[in-house]
């Protein structure tokens, strides 16, 4: 399996899963969390990330076959999602909102889902499988989780050392990264489709 390692495709896998997971952007998120009283606990916020992603990785193209979908069909849908969470990314849009009713232990929700293993970012998983060898992908989840743990663990020290500033224009930025990367798949994905098709 090892020998399937590439580590240009390693760096790609890591790069689209860092963007759209965002991390950074979420750091605002995870201090007005813990500021309102929610519990947020890093190593089961990173375990049950991971846990979430692997599942997902392996059982996922199982559950597009009972639907009589593949990998392409997914990776367009996939696409069309990443494009409309960058564009939340670059215009400031926020999707999810805290509830006064919510548990106080916000690891799981809102955390792990849907800010980390969030839909995006699962379909993402499914659109680059498509391109890229397994284990380089596996290794990508496994570099991102660990920088998740880190960002949720040291949230309030980052936020001193960078400033909100900073991480508001690393979201942008990665926002625009995020834009390039959908239409690439888009692109890449309608041309094996329509080939299948004419095929």
């Amino acid at each position: 399996m090892f020998s399937l390692f590439n580590m240009q495709q390693f760096i790609s896998s890591f790069i689209v899963l860092f963007a759209v997971i965002d991390i950074t952007g979420s750091i605002p998120i995870i201090l007005r969390l813990k500021k309102n009283g929610k519990k947020v606990n890093a190593m089961k916020a990173a375990i049950l990330a991971f846990l979430m992603f692997m599942i997902f990785f392996y059982v996922g193209e199982a559950f597009l076959k009972l639907f009589h979908l593949d990998i392409s069909s997914f990776a367009i849908a996939g696409s069309l999602i990443i494009f409309i969470m960058a564009m939340e990314m670059i215009l400031d849009i926020e999707i999810f909102k805290d509830q006064p009713n919510s548990p106080k232990d916000a690891t799981f929700i809102p955390i792990v889902f849907p800010l980390v293993a969030g839909a995006g970012a699962l379909t993402t998983l499914l659109s680059i499988r498509s391109q890229y060898e397994d284990i380089n992908i596996i290794l990508a989840i496994i570099a991102n989780v660990i920088i998740v743990y880190f960002a949720i663990r040291l949230a309030k020290n980052i936020e001193q050392k960078l400033g909100l500033g900073v991480i508001y224009m690393m979201q942008k930025f990665f926002g625009i990264i995020l834009l390039a990367i959908s239409v690439k798949l888009f692109i890449t994905n309608i041309t094996l489709l329509i080939a299948q098709i004419k095929g």
